[in-house]
């Protein structure tokens, strides 16, 4: 009898800890943040770009870090959360035809580092990104 009410008891704390698991998402602080991408192509034409800053609002509904203005013909074709790790493929349309990208960033906290990788017309191009919470978003 007391084994049975150990079982039980033991079986409904499990389930309580289970219940109360907080927020879904990676460890991110949610607001404005500074992102810099260093792009760098190989293949028919390679090239180096200097880096590219800007701000974006992230929150843990939109943890994909994209400069919206130049990605304005893209959207997100898959996304995966696992741990503070999100992966994401997207499809964009050009002038030239759509592309694929796919990338993968690791939120810390205040900051994140993370790679993109991109296939359009025989050019390979890789983004490393890195950014930092700046603030609250208004």
């Amino acid at each position: 009898m007391i084994r049975a009410l150990f079982i039980i008891l033991f079986s409904i704390s499990l389930l309580m800890i289970a219940c109360s698991k907080k927020e879904e998402g990676p460890n991110m602080k949610e607001g404005k943040w500074e992102i810099t991408f260093q792009m760098e192509a190989t293949g028919k034409l390679p090239f180096q770009m200097p880096p590219q800053t800007f701000t974006q609002c992230i929150t843990k509904k939109n943890v994909i870090p994209q400069n919206i203005e130049t990605n304005k013909d893209c959207k997100v074709i898959k996304e995966e959360l696992k741990g503070d790790t999100v992966a994401w493929s997207m499809e964009c349309q050009t002038p030239d035809g759509p592309f694929f990208s796919e990338g993968t960033v690791t939120y810390k906290g205040t900051s994140f580092n993370g790679v993109g990788k991109m296939k359009h017309s025989g050019v390979e191009i890789t983004q490393k990104m890195s950014g930092k919470w700046i603030g609250e978003c208004k």
